[in-house]
């Protein structure tokens, strides 16, 4: 219990803004994290994808924070080939500089 607790502490303090970015909320923080998990398993995640995430929030919410997350620096939309009506969600170097705060955070919090 208590090295989360010290994990969450840390990550409160990460949320705060990075650069000129406003600081990410939970849900924001919610679909980056699937995101870029889906990314890391090599599994390209599309808007439609992303807007499909119900048990996250209604699809007109998930359309504003993908737009906040793009604003912010955190996603990136990219195209495959020469298909340019689907558009794939990346995570960006700053998200990369994100997750490798937390994970700094939950190494200090597990010590």
């Amino acid at each position: 219990r208590e090295p989360y607790l010290r994990f969450l502490a840390l990550a409160q303090t990460i949320s705060a803004p990075m650069g000129n970015t406003e600081p990410i909320d939970l849900l924001s923080q919610k679909l980056l994290e699937v995101i870029a998990l889906r990314h890391n398993q090599g599994e390209a995640m599309t808007v439609s994808d992303a807007m499909s995430l119900s048990k996250i929030a209604s699809p007109a919410t998930l359309h504003r924070k993908l737009d906040q997350l793009r604003e912010a620096g955190f996603i990136e939309q990219t195209f495959h080939g020469d298909n340019r009506r689907t558009k794939y969600l990346v995570p960006t170097q700053l998200a990369d500089q994100h997750f490798c705060n937390l994970s700094k955070a939950l190494v200090a919090a597990s010590a």
